[in-house]
This record gives C-alpha cells, structure tokens and sequence, in this order.
C-alpha cells in the first residue's frame, strides 16, 4: 500500500514536470540491505522511509565514458539522479532470511550527452549501509544491455568526504581508459590509498601499511610485550593493513589492542570482511568461548590424573562422545554461545555429550598412525609436505655461524645408517638420489635456551629418511640436540634414535587495492584470490596469534612463535614459492625437457608434488592465456603505470624489508608477468589448501601430530626411562599436549580446517560477468574443464595400488588437492583464497 501512494506521488510530479514525457533508460539493482543481517536497526529504517516519501532514498548517476564535462576537469558529463524505486515493502525492518539480495528498479532520463554510460556515482541518502551487488541497464539507446559488478558496502553519503563511484564491467589497461573515465579511475586509486593518517573506521575504504606491531599487550603486563616485527634487520617481516590504533600506554612502539570482545570491529576495509554466510563472527565467537568461557571450565572434567590423558582410550573417547556434568560449565556455553555455533563447538545430542569428529588418520585403523611407514608417508601426503629434502650431503651440515652456535653440524654417523641402506654404502644412496631429511635444526636452535624455560621442553631435530624399492621411504635415524650447558659457542649437544606454511599475501592485497584499478586486467585476475584474507589475518592477530593467544598456548615456540616465523621470513624467497622452483630448491625435482611439466621427480611417488604440478601447469597456462590477450608486447608491461606501480610499491613498502633482494622480478616483460601472478594465485589457493585443510584430519588426532613437547627424551637409569619401558603409551602421553591444551588445539584446528557453505574454489568466481571480454572469459571456462580433469586423475591415482604413499597404512586417501569440495570438515579442496 505505501509502495502504491509512493509511485502514485512520484508520478503526479513527473506529469507535472514534463520528465513522464522523457526517454528513459531502464535498470535494476541489486542489493542486500544491512538490516537484513542484524534486524536492528528500526530507528534508522523509519529516517529512510521519510527520505524514501519524498524520493530522496538512493540516488544514482550515470556518468559519460564518451563525452567529457570542460567544467568538471574534462572528466565524463554526468547525468540526472535517478532513485530507487520500491525501498519499502512494509513498516517494520525486513524480516527476511540473513543474506537475501533484492532487487530494485531504477529509471533514467536518456541524455544525448552521455551517450555510452562507463561508470555511476550512487549516494545513499539512508542512515544504514547497504552492500550493492550489480547495476544492469537493459537497454541503452545505441549500445543495448551494459552491465556494472559493484560488490561493495554503500554507506551512508554523510559519512564519505567523495562521491561513490563504479565502472562497468569493462577492462581497460590505463593508457587504454576513455579519456572521460581517467579522472575517476585515477581519483578512485587515491581514495583507497589514504592519507596514513588517523584511527580507520568501518567506512574508509582505505588500504594502507603498518608494521606487526599490535601482537603484543604490555599495558596489561610486561609479561605479554612482544617486539616488533618488520621494519629492522632482526625482525623482518611482510606488512599487515594498517588500523590506526593509538600507541599503548606503556609502549609508543606497540599498538593498542581491542578487547577480546571487540574483536570482530578490528578494521580492515568492509568489502575484505567474511560474507554473511562465511559466518565470520563464528570464528571469533568460538575462539573466544572457549578461551573465555570453556577453558577455566574443562579442568573439572580431568580425572584423578589432572590434566593428563591416561591412556590412547581417554584420546579416542574425544570422538566417541564423553559424558560432560551438568552444571556450570553446560550454562556456561548455554548463556555464551550462539545456537549454531552451539552445534559446532559442543554438539550437544540433547544427552549432554561432547564430541569431535574422528579424524580422517584414526577412522579406518586406530593404531596404523603409529607405524615408521605412515610417519614417513605423511612427510609426502600429509599435513605439511613441503619441507622435505633430499640430502646432498653426509653429514649434513649446520649453516648457522659456527663463531656464535659452535659446531651444530649433523651427529648422524654413517654406523647409525648404513646398515640400513638394502645394501648400498652411503656415497651410493647419495648418489642414487635415495636419502632424505626433514631438518629443523638451524630453525630451533638459536630460540631453545629461551624455549626450555617455559613449560615447553624440546630439541632441535634432524631425521634421516631412505627411498625403497617400493617408492615408500623408512626413517633411519633421528636426531635430537639441545645447546650445550656451558654456552652456545661449544656447540650442540646431540643424541641420535635409531629404529628398533596466510602474512606472504597480504601485502599483495593491500598493493593491489591501492595501485591497480578496478578496470585494471591484473586486479582482475587476483582479486578472487585475495578474498576474506585481510579479514582473517586481523582476526588471527586479535585472538590467535597475540600474546598469550590460542597460538602461544597450543604449540611449541610458545611467546616465541611469531617471533620465530620472522627468523624463518629471512630465508623467504618470493620466486621460490613456485612449484617447480621449490621442489628444484629442495632437491626433490629435476629439470627435465621430456617429463611432464618439463621436471622428473626424484620421488615418483610424491603425492604432495605430482597433484601440484598438475594443478601449478593449469593455474599457469590460464594466467598466460589471460595475461596474454591483454600484453601483446613486453613493451606494454613496462609502459604500464599501474602495473609498474603496484609491483614497486609492493617490493618497496608490502615485503619493504627484502626490497634489496636480487631475485625480485623486474617486471619488464610478459613472461615476467605470468609469472609472478602464477605464484602469486598458487600461493594463495593451492599451497594454502596442502597444508591448511589437513589439519584435522591428520592432526584432530593429537598424538599423530603433537604441538608441544613437555618432557625431554629420559635418561637410561631414571624413573621415567623405567615408566618409558613399561608403559609406553602412558610416558607418551605425559610427554605431548597436555589434556586441557589438547581439547583447546583440537577445537582450535577444526574451526580453521572447515570449508565455509559459501566458498569458492579454484577455477570458480562468485560472479559470472566478471569481465566484458570474450577471449578471457573462455580461457576461464577451459580452466574450469582442466581443473575438473585434474580431480578425476587425482582419483584415479589414488585407487592405483602401485603408489603406497597416495593411501598408506591409515588408509587415508591424498585428498588435500582436489580442487572442489563440499562444505565443512573434508580434507579436500582448494579455495580461491587463504580464507581461514
């Protein structure tokens, strides 16, 4: 009804004015408005409608891509506004479903001047945001249907100091932009520059730099100071999104914190933040419950050994289901937890049980996980197959500064192996290509003396592993070294056991933002691929990985966990992160014209490797068969100004403490181009998949893959070497993850293991007229197909019986690079991004 009075008045205006009279142009807009997702917001729904009454609600322009304005800075004519038509459908707030999208007409007069619209300016005379979606208008005098994908958070016009403004779906290389559009593109990359000044607020649009100086709390104790990292010699490290936060009170150089509760208003730019189906305040709330509310609570649940699990039974009844008391703690959650995140934390079965789901690496067999031969596997096919090398050198050798470590080279003697070689000396497994080695030594031992003083207790390791006949490989030595008692300088002290990587990318999404436009072909290809990222890191720097966060609490390093990603940042090498490059890098691949990919594996059965070339070479021919139509000439990479800007800014100011590194591309030529994009989408879906969505199902089983050490390795002669010999499985035990860390961890890494309803994956986009030209939007269709042909081979290598490592003795088949997945805990599929 006040719909029908709104029309009949609008149109009674029109007959007076003449504008009834008029040619129009028709369109539809899409959009979801903001108290569709939080029914809250009844004051400002009742301002809208009387702006809507006197059809002020949301305006828009359309601007000329043709004809440009003399007095506007020769910038496109700008037509008449133009309002949405049918904003209210009832006197209350909409009550419709959290993510529904509506549409809503709106009509133009057509304007000879404008001729071909290229862009429009929308003003949202509201008093609440809205998230618009697409302007589609039907029918252009001239020039048929053109389409605008707008994807963004509209806020109200008050709280811009510019107008809003979008482009069609067109792309255009800068020196290619219709004079008319310059000005705007241009203005429009200044916008989301900033100034670097000032606390952001959820409507600046602003993407802009800032050191990782907020992981730490010293305003509440000394005790959580942490330095800071990036911007010195001894802490490099990749730039975050800057948020504007004042300095802590006791340190200038450490940014304030939100408290816990505020975490979800960390900014980032609204158009980063998690959709409304991703759930994004799921992840915060749970983190939070049950740092806040179930931790304190789960200790009444130890038995008479607190805080300790007695035996593997106490570890495999977390997924059989425990019985929790009532009481506190089931109020606790009650009072605390949302309902759907009720269900996913507790899974409370209306009897009071806690459950996990079993993890994929106990499902088939509970004890197979245990063996050397599934150990070895998983260095192939598991949670992280990526560090792994085939060694060169026996014994291998330390490169830490022997003048400050010592002699830290490798203890491993050829007795402790050869015996164990199926009869080859060392030099001939060696030359055979058949030893291998997982080294953690140079990477731990600088940090253990101050590692051992927490409650942590562990060594700096090197394992020694062989190549069978069968394609599997077999540990044949480990070693265990802690500093030498009398000081650094004298070395390691070693024992050896015989057998009875979301930081990399952000930067890229802040240059992206601020240096290519959203007409620009680079933008884009990448900008799938930069999706929830900003959003999850500033999530992760406010609840997980800050001081005494989820993090230092679950795993190993402790307070010195990001302190030493930063020493592991030195070595990082940007055009190593491609494929064929590290597994080059790491002795695992050689170049080889004839082989497929054009590199022969050293190990056939590479599970990890083969299903990434696969998927590498396809990334790789799509992102030539892009770039390619738009980069005829290398001439035109280097005359690009955005292009050109967007990488020096990225090298200088996103990853500023390796802007000196020798192995940056120019960025001077096409193949250049392809591939530094190649890596950078590799970077940020598949590799990110291999080693994110794993684990659960591997490491859900906490004693398959521990997060801390607590005791060392016990000495013959001692109480604990007896309890070692005659019970095993309890010594074990009381040596990794205590209990109440082991529910926190698993809880923790089943939240970032799970795929969101709404995701989308490789070879995927969220928005089918994402470009206007043909020749691309057909190299992504036969993306698409390659990707689908990948996952049957995928499949049908993993029933091939000839390859052990591809199953192994759990009976767990590589699934972690499958391209598409359902949602959920899977151990499958490759999002476009790094999205959890």
């Amino acid at each position: 009804m006040l719909n029908s009075i709104i029309e009949m008045f609008h149109s009674i205006i029109g007959a007076i004015t003449g504008e009834n009279d008029r040619k129009k142009i028709r369109g539809t807009v899409v959009l979801m408005k903001k108290n569709v997702l939080d029914f809250t917001d009844f004051r400002s729904s009742i301002i809208d409608r009387v702006y809507e009454l006197v059809g002020k609600g949301v305006s828009l322009q359309l601007v000329s891509a043709v004809h440009d304005d003399p007095t506007n800075g020769l910038r496109g004519k700008v037509g008449k506004p133009a309002y949405l038509k049918g904003w209210i459908t009832t006197i209350t707030p909409s009550t419709a479903t959290a993510g529904e999208e509506s549409a809503f007409k709106v009509t133009f007069d057509h304007d000879a001047e404008i001729g071909q619209p290229g862009a429009f300016i929308i003003r949202n005379n509201h008093r609440s945001e809205f998230y618009l979606r697409t302007l589609t208008l039907a029918d252009v005098p001239g020039h048929g249907r053109i389409h605008f994908v707008c994807n963004s958070w509209v806020y109200p016009a008050y709280k811009y100091d510019t107008d809003r403004v979008f482009f069609t779906n067109q792309t255009y290389l800068p020196s290619e932009t219709p004079g008319p559009l310059r000005g705007y593109r241009e203005s429009e990359l200044v916008n989301l520059r900033g100034d670097g000044t000032g606390e952001l607020k959820e409507w600046d649009r602003v993407y802009d730099y800032a050191y990782y100086n907020d992981l730490g709390n010293p305003d509440r104790h000394g005790k959580y100071a942490r330095p800071v990292l990036g911007g010195s010699v001894e802490y490099p490290y990749p730039r975050r999104g800057r948020t504007g936060r004042p300095p802590s009170e006791t340190d200038p150089n450490t940014e304030s914190r939100l408290p816990l509760l505020m975490s979800l208003n960390i900014y980032v730019p609204r158009d980063e933040r998690f959709g409304h189906i991703k759930m994004s305040d799921f992840l915060a709330y749970a983190l939070k419950a049950l740092v806040q509310f179930l931790l304190p609570e789960f200790e009444a649940l130890c038995d008479s050994t607190p805080n300790e699990f007695d035996s593997f039974q106490d570890v495999f009844d977390l997924y059989e289901g425990f019985k929790v008391p009532d009481g506190p703690l089931l109020d606790k959650i009650k009072d605390n937890v949302p309902l759907e995140m009720l269900k996913e934390l507790v899974r409370t079965d209306g009897e009071g049980f806690f459950k996990f789901p079993t993890p994929q690496v106990i499902k088939e067999d509970k004890s197979a996980w245990r063996t050397d031969k599934e150990f070895a596997r998983e260095m192939l096919a598991g949670l992280n197959p990526v560090v792994i090398r085939r060694l060169k050198e026996f014994p291998q050798e330390s490169k830490l500064d022997p003048e400050v470590y010592g002699n830290q080279n490798s203890s491993i003697t050829k007795e402790h192996i050869e015996n164990h070689l199926d009869g080859l000396t060392i030099n001939k497994a060696l030359e055979k290509k058949r030893l291998f080695i997982l080294d953690h030594h140079d990477t731990l031992m600088p940090y253990l003396r101050r590692i051992n003083t927490t409650s942590t207790k562990t060594y700096a390791s090197r394992t020694v592993l062989f190549l069978k006949d069968d394609g599997t490989l077999k540990p044949l030595a480990i070693e265990l070294s802690l500093p030498h008692p009398d000081g650094d300088k004298f070395g390691a002290v070693s024992k050896v056991y015989t057998p009875a990587e979301h930081g990399v990318i952000e930067p890229f999404v802040i240059a992206t933002n601020r240096q290519l436009s959203v007409l620009h072909p680079i933008n884009k290809l990448l900008d799938p691929h930069f999706r929830d990222t900003m959003n999850i890191n500033a999530l992760a720097r406010q609840i997980l990985i800050n001081a005494g966060g989820v993090v230092e609490s679950t795993v190993y390093p402790s307070k010195y966990a990001m302190e030493m990603s930063s020493v592991v940042y030195k070595n990082w090498v940007f055009t190593e992160q491609a494929l064929p490059a590290d597994l080059i890098n790491r002795g695992m691949a050689e170049k080889d014209s004839d082989a497929p990919h054009g590199l022969r594996l050293v190990l056939d059965d590479y599970p990890y490797a083969v299903d990434g070339l696969e998927i590498w070479s396809a990334i790789e021919t799509w992102v030539e068969d892009y770039c390619s139509f738009y980069y005829k000439t290398d001439e035109m990479v280097e005359k690009d100004s955005e292009l050109q800007s967007w990488w020096k800014e990225l090298r200088e100011e996103g990853h500023g403490d390796k802007k000196d590194e020798p192995w940056w591309p120019k960025m001077h030529t096409v193949k250049e181009l392809i591939d530094t994009c190649t890596i950078i989408i590799w970077v940020a879906s598949a590799l990110h998949a291999a080693v994110n969505f794993g684990q659960y199902p591997y490491a859900g089983f906490l004693p398959n893959r521990p997060t801390i050490s607590r005791r060392f390795m016990p000495e013959e002669g001692t109480p604990e070497y007896e309890e070692l010999k005659s019970n095993p499985e309890k010594a074990f035990l009381k040596t990794i993850t205590a209990q109440l860390q082991t529910l926190l961890g698993i809880s923790l890494i089943e939240i970032l293991s799970r795929h969101s309803s709404d995701e989308v994956y490789l070879g995927q986009r969220d928005t089918p007229e994402w470009t206007l030209d043909a020749t691309p939007l057909k190299a992504f269709e036969k993306f698409g197909r390659k990707l689908a042909d990948i996952e049957e081979n995928i499949i049908k290598r993993n029933g091939d019986e000839r390859f052990k490592n591809r199953v192994g003795p759990v009976k767990m088949p590589y699934t972690l690079l499958y391209p598409t997945s359902e949602g959920g805990l899977t151990g499958k599929g490759i999002p476009n991004s790094v999205s959890i």
